[in-house]
């Protein structure tokens, strides 16, 4: 039925006669199999081969790794066993309630409310209660003891915004015609800080409700723009130090996140992102600085990457962004380009509610072309309501925000945003080489911006941690590897602020450095011992249990369910 001529082969002359007898006996083999079974035999079996093959490259080649799934299986299995089962059910249960308790923010007697009352209440008599709501902060954030969070204390910026906020409060950018004076101020928002981060003519964006959403639109158009070319299974390629928000973008998307790892700076290995492009990356990322550590990956290297493999690489500076583009007139210039001056980057994020000053719920989007961004957008043309359509998640938006950041980039201004930066990171440096001075713990990396983070060789930095929180503190906690960190904002930069925090630092490490083996307590032991956990779903399910428990107004669920009676 088969033949083939050995003879025609163009091999290399010394393996010429080993090929001839394996074609030969490969032709024999071949033939007999063909006559030994029915033309229908041999067409099922082919069919049933092709099935396989097929079912086992969706098996094999899925978002995620076979190892990973592997892993999770082999967990859920040993779970499942009753004697382990029982006992890691009850050492789950006791976690548990440790995070639940650790992580509770009302006290047992706070009462909630779960119906509406009868006659609306009047407005004094709401604003009365809100005072009880207000009074319920654990941490005083006025004091300049919380990282981040709150990032400025201008107490008349605030008074505008209020006002702001209640002129526009009833507006919606999705009704731009009926209210055009929100997408007025909406498209000189996003002018603006294109201009600032040196967009040419041609860069475009839009406002979205805080960083985790500009990252998520950001992905959402490079996942669309890869299916255009072709990629079936768009994949995000990025440093393992990136924001949480790429992940679940990925998630969201059904891209896959591959994470690649940080040189000894903590800055992104470059070498390793190279090796990690694929056929399937649909985008690049770095983070200028990244969270964990604030440290500035290095954009011109990996841009290089972006133009040589045609790929859109994305900036997120959502953090520091508003601090970046004015460190160069503060008199603390960086020692790279991170922004549309550099070829190769297609995007970039940056949160007007963090370092822009402006309320919680505003970030900006930017594109270098209107090319990309057309991706980003949500066009539905046959539905019965009509067209529609939406720039971004959202369909209706506060328009009251949009305004309040308008107004606070206008209340600001240029010199205020460099006087700002200038005391931030005046701040960050000195706190900086204070810090790196103290015996028994260390800086990561080289953070250039407004994040310090802190580890140790001879102790567990969560007992650190856990001496500042007793003096009032609220730092970050991070883990892979075991740290923490302050973000300095504005409030950090009063001289009485940081001198007190390295008071504090100086005096819980001289006391942990007396006994520094000892066992870690509380909040840090917790941290501590999920970095351990192989089974990583078990974590999960921790940390879902806290999230269940931000949503309970039963202050005695957690001890009801393990049949503790209520204290009275």
């Amino acid at each position: 039925m088969f033949d083939w001529d050995p003879r025609k082969l163009k091999a290399i002359e010394p393996y010429q006669e080993i090929l001839e007898v394996y074609l030969i006996n490969a032709k024999n083999y071949v033939n007999g199999y063909c006559t030994k079974y029915e033309p229908w035999q041999l067409i099922a079996w082919s069919v049933l081969w092709t099935l396989l093959v097929v079912w086992l490259h969706g098996f094999i080649f899925q978002p995620e790794s076979l190892f990973s799934r592997a892993k999770k299986k082999f967990f859920r299995i040993i779970r499942r066993v009753p004697i382990i089962g029982t006992k890691i059910r009850e050492k789950f249960n006791k976690t548990r309630e440790d995070i639940v308790k650790n992580l509770t923010f009302l006290k047992v007697e706070d009462e909630y409310v779960k119906n509406l009352p009868t006659e609306g209440l009047s407005t004094p008599h709401i604003l009365e209660r809100l005072k009880n709501y207000s009074s319920l902060e654990n941490s005083h954030w006025e004091d300049g003891k919380v990282s981040g969070t709150v990032y400025s204390d201008d107490d008349k910026l605030t008074e505008l915004l209020v006002k702001v906020y209640g002129d526009f409060s009833r507006s919606n950018p999705l009704h731009p015609d009926v209210f055009p004076g929100v997408r007025k101020m909406e498209a000189e928002v996003v002018r603006i800080v294109c201009n600032l981060f040196n967009g040419g003519p041609e860069s475009c964006g839009c406002v979205t409700s805080g960083g985790t959403e500009s990252i998520l639109m950001a992905c959402k158009a490079y996942r669309d723009l890869a299916y255009e070319k072709g990629i079936k299974y768009p994949e995000i390629v990025a440093p393992l130090s990136v924001h949480a928000a790429f992940e679940k973008a990925a998630h969201y998307f059904g891209m896959k996140l591959k994470h690649v790892p940080l040189n000894k700076k903590m800055e992104v290995d470059v070498r390793a992102m190279r090796r990690a492009i694929s056929g399937n990356t649909a985008m690049l990322v770095c983070s200028v600085p990244q969270f964990p550590h604030g440290v500035m990956d290095p954009v011109p290297e990996v841009a290089k990457l972006a133009v040589k493999y045609k790929i859109p690489l994305h900036v997120d500076a959502c953090l520091g962004g508003f601090l970046i583009v004015f460190m160069q007139q503060a008199g603390y210039p960086l020692d790279q380009l991170f922004d549309f001056r550099v070829k190769g980057v297609t995007s970039i994020s940056a949160d007007t509610h963090k370092y822009g000053y402006a309320p919680k719920g505003s970030s900006v989007l930017m594109y270098s072309s209107k090319e990309y961004r057309r991706y980003q957008f949500f066009v539905s043309p046959d539905w019965q309501g009509g067209i529609y359509a939406s720039p971004n998640l959202s369909g209706s938006r506060p328009g009251g925000i949009i305004a309040a950041c308008w107004a606070t980039l206008m209340h600001m201004g240029e010199n205020g945003y460099v006087e700002a930066t200038r005391n931030i990171i005046r701040t960050a440096r000195f706190l900086k080489s204070e810090l790196e001075k103290i015996k028994g713990i260390f800086v990561f990396g080289n953070p250039q911006v407004s994040v310090i983070a802190l580890g140790s060789h001879d102790f567990d930095i969560f007992r650190l941690s856990n001496l500042m929180t007793a003096k009032g503190w609220n730092l970050n906690i991070l883990q892979f590897p075991s740290s923490i960190h302050i973000c300095i904002t504005l409030l950090h930069t009063r001289p009485k602020v940081s001198m007190l925090f390295l008071k504090d630092i100086r005096e819980s490490v001289t006391q942990i450095m007396k006994n520094p083996k000892a066992r870690t307590t509380g909040l840090g032991a917790i941290y501590g011992m999920s970095q351990t956990v192989p089974d990583r779903k078990m974590v999960a399910e921790l940390t879902e249990s806290f999230l269940d428990s931000l949503y309970s107004t039963d202050p005695y669920q957690g001890s009801q369910k393990n049949g503790s009676p209520k204290p009275h």
